[in-house]
């Protein structure tokens, strides 16, 4: 009777790993947490002549910048080597940034004069 309760015992820990998909193809809590902690969504308004974000820090993982010209005339965003195009008014567009280490990370319109005038922050990653 005990070696029959032992392999019942060890076959449903066999069985069941910490983080699954179900049916639908969808992550179990374990890895749909952990994937969540790496992905941070922020936005940016860019107007005459500063930028406005949601937050101003992140944790260490892609950090996806969702920049968009509320201004009236063109401006641009960068981080880290990256930026978007110049945006005309009105027009939006996504960065993609991944961040490995923690830091303060400056960002800039690179449009001549705008970080001069203001168009200018640091963004930190913990």
């Amino acid at each position: 009777m005990k070696r029959i309760l032992v392999v019942a015992a060890l076959a449903g820990t066999i069985a069941t790993p910490a983080a699954t998909a179900d049916i639908s193809g969808q992550l179990s809590r374990p890895q749909a947490v952990e994937r969540a902690a790496l992905l941070a969504r922020v936005t940016v308004s860019a107007s005459e002549f500063k930028f406005v974000l949601s937050k101003k820090t992140a944790r260490r993982g892609l950090v996806v910048f969702r920049v968009k010209n509320v201004g009236k005339v063109g401006h641009d965003f960068e981080i880290k080597g990256r930026k978007t195009r110049v945006l005309s008014p009105g027009q939006s567009a996504t960065l993609r940034v991944t961040f490995l280490r923690k830091g303060h990370y400056p960002y800039k319109c690179t449009v001549p004069g705008h970080a001069a005038a203001g168009m200018k922050g640091v963004f930190t990653i913990t």
